[in-house]
């Protein structure tokens, strides 16, 4: 199968509230992607279409080559789903968690497979009640992995984490990438979908405002560089920056197409007059700069995911 997933002008409204307003997406299989967008902005609404929660109003959806739609019991035993928030008996234990969610699919994963994939093989014997929250974001995953899943969707997978948590879970991901899953992946974090996803799509007010690698999105490997460093108090300025007034903190800073040469000949200066360059470094726009710059303020995209949540019943699906 060439795509895991295959969208045609999708539509969705709420009332007078037009969540998803007819676009298109194209996921290839073993890919991972990622769908960026402020709240209310459609993400939540074309992720359910995709998993078969929720019915959409106009336009064609293919998942695994199945209409999520009208699509039954052979559709889902092929996808993994992680929601932001789960309940799980939190008197059975680790391998008893996995074990029951197994038992729902044709074909699953070995239990101990999936609790070494997930980086729980410690907490194995371990009851569910008495995990940390990042190892229970851990078993979140195992109970999506049970099935042996060709494709996953993870809904914000690491909201709440700490910074150390987060990096485990990144490398989960990973490991599920070199296992040759699909993943489609809901973030808020820009860091998140720079390590993680093969390529990235930006929704805001239920369109598509850009799609491409997190390194190329908008353009965003064309932009200029800036050379950023402070002078020490009472140093003459370089030709590049004699004209500019510094910014917040006295950093000055020089726009350049050609860092290589440009901060050389800028460090060469700073050595014939004895001058330190202070907090020199060299920056891009980064996946976040771009992110706020095609989203701007999220406006009335509130009232679409207040209409699309609203009487909302998630649960797992077996």
């Amino acid at each position: 199968m060439k795509n895991a997933i295959e969208i045609r002008g999708l539509r969705k409204s709420y009332g007078d509230v037009d969540a998803v307003r007819g676009v298109d997406l194209t996921v290839a299989a073993g890919e991972v992607f990622a769908l960026l967008g402020p709240n209310g902005a459609g993400k939540t609404t074309i992720v359910e279409i995709l998993e078969g929660y929720r019915k959409r109003d106009a336009g064609d959806a293919s998942v695994l080559g199945f209409d999520p739609g009208t699509a039954g019991p052979d559709f889902k035993a092929r996808i993994g789903i992680v929601l932001q928030s789960t309940g799980i008996d939190p008197y059975l234990t680790v391998a008893e968690t996995v074990a029951l969610y197994s038992g729902y699919y044709p074909h699953p994963r070995p239990v101990d497979e999936v609790v070494e994939l997930v980086g729980l093989a410690e907490k194995h014997d371990e009851r569910v009640l008495r995990l940390s929250g990042g190892q229970q974001r851990r078993l979140d995953v195992a109970i999506a992995l049970a099935g042996d899943p060709e494709l996953l969707f993870l809904d914000e997978p690491t909201t709440g984490f700490d910074p150390s948590a987060r990096r485990g879970a990144w490398e989960i991901v990973k490991s599920l990438a070199a296992l040759g899953k699909t993943v489609l992946l809901t973030t808020h974090y820009m860091d998140e979908a720079q390590y993680l996803a093969d390529r990235v799509a930006v929704i805001a007010g239920g369109k598509f405002v850009a799609e491409g690698s997190p390194a190329t999105l908008a353009g965003r490997d064309a932009e200029d560089t800036w050379i950023r460093f402070r002078l020490p108090a009472g140093a003459e300025p370089p030709p590049q920056v004699a004209s500019q007034q510094p910014e917040a903190g006295g950093y000055l800073a020089v726009a350049t197409e050609d860092p290589t040469g440009d901060l050389h000949a800028l460090t060469g200066w700073a050595l014939d007059h004895g001058y330190r360059l202070e907090a020199l470094e060299v920056l891009r726009p980064s996946l976040e700069d771009v992110y706020l710059e095609l989203t701007g303020a999220p406006g009335d995209d509130a009232r679409t995911e207040h209409a699309a949540s609203s009487g909302r019943q998630r649960r797992r699906r077996r």
